[in-house]
């Protein structure tokens, strides 16, 4: 069977560099959210912020600030709720 590849060393340098989003865009955004979910670190919310960004920008939507807001809360809403109850005292 014919090897593929059998190292990787980067992009191809013919590929344009895919666009990424401004940091103005999501950084209103991640603010918000973040004193919204105060239970979830800062940096767990920009990660959420700047991944619905790259997932937009994979599936051709434009990543507007409204878009963005609207997944990631959905994102952070399944994160908190998914989050084991407290125990309390036996």
């Amino acid at each position: 069977m014919p090897v593929l590849t059998t190292r990787f060393a980067g992009p191809s340098p013919n590929l344009a560099a895919p666009s990424t989003p401004s940091t103005a865009l999501y950084e209103p955004v991640t603010s918000h959210l973040a004193a919204e979910f105060l239970t979830v670190p800062l940096d767990t919310v920009d990660r959420c912020v700047a991944e619905v960004c790259a997932c937009a920008e994979h599936l051709g939507i434009e990543p507007t600030a409204e878009v963005v807001e609207r997944v990631a809360r959905e994102h952070l809403l399944a994160l908190v709720n998914s989050a084991p109850p407290p125990r309390g005292p036996r």
